[in-house]
């Protein structure tokens, strides 16, 4: 079977995490997995991301392949968790994590310089659970990433506050990326954080399902900083629905939202994107799954 067959496997998008930085106590940290048949991509790591796998019945064990869009904390901030459990969970091969340049330099830090000691006393101390097995880190450029009889992973370069006021030396380290699924003539598009730019609009071409992040409702861009934000940091209420429209996108899932009271915001940012986009619409909430059929 190849990544073009006409479907014989399930995909599903499971939204784990829908949240952002900010602690949320609805929402847990940026976390999205594709599944194919029984296999499961991870793209991210954001807080609670295990306890999520665990409510959302995907054994952790399960995990050979995970790609991280960027290095902000609340996309990485609970990788080693992941790394940990997947293992407690019967885990015995490697989990290979794909990612921009200095995804292998922090795979190997957390590993042999800050959970080390850990490693060691579990691996060698609990016979129960066998030595420990390693997580592989693998820097990625843009194209292909990795390639299966049943899937194929695309990354694309995406803009992620690279307007603002950086160094050089520090835009020349900032690599983001966003991912395209590509399975049995079926797609989703994982945006990563992002603005509107051409590799969002390069993976999102055409795409089933499109996970886009989406922190503020148009009505919530009230001062310099969250309209600095909107056009440097993270697509808003403003643009989303137009780039799905553009793109082709048959569902839009807006994901990384910022923490609220109450849904009044949620319900103008609704209204807002239906302005653009007459597809199929989802404002996804922790453990929301959608169903991929092409």
């Amino acid at each position: 079977m190849t990544a073009e067959m006409s479907p014989t496997l399930p995909v599903t998008v499971h939204l784990l995490g829908t949240g952002g930085p900010r602690v949320d106590p609805q929402r847990a940290g940026p976390a999205t997995l594709v599944s194919v048949g029984d296999e499961h991509l991870l793209f991210d790591a954001g807080r609670g991301v295990a306890v999520q796998m665990a409510r959302a019945g995907i054994p952790m064990a399960s995990l050979r392949d995970m790609f991280v869009t960027h290095h902000h904390f609340d996309h990485i901030g609970d990788l080693y968790d992941v790394m940990l459990s997947s293992w407690f969970d019967g885990r015995r091969h490697p989990l290979t994590i794909h990612g921009p340049p200095d995804t292998k330099r922090l795979v190997i830090a957390l590993q042999t310089q800050i959970y080390d000691k850990d490693i060691e006393w579990r691996g060698d101390g609990e016979p129960v659970f066998g030595g420990w097995s390693p997580a592989l880190g693998h820097d990625v450029s843009t194209g292909l990433v990795m390639e299966t009889p049943a899937w194929r992973v695309i990354a694309d370069n995406v803009v992620h506050g690279h307007g603002l006021a950086f160094s050089p030396a520090f835009l020349k380290r900032w690599i983001c990326y966003g991912y395209r699924v590509e399975t049995q003539g079926r797609v989703v598009a994982i945006s990563g954080d992002t603005v509107d730019c051409a590799g969002l609009r390069r993976l999102a071409q055409g795409a089933d399902v499109l996970v886009q992040c989406c922190y503020l409702a148009e009505a919530e861009i009230t001062n310099e900083h969250f309209r600095r934000l909107a056009q440097y940091t993270l697509a808003c209420g403003d643009t989303v629905g137009k780039i799905a429209a553009e793109c082709g996108v048959k569902t839009l899932v807006l994901t990384h939202q910022r923490p609220r009271r109450d849904d009044a915001m949620l319900r103008a940012l609704e209204a807002e994107v239906r302005r653009d986009f007459d597809g199929e619409l989802v404002l996804a909430s922790d453990l929301d799954t959608v169903s991929v059929t092409g």
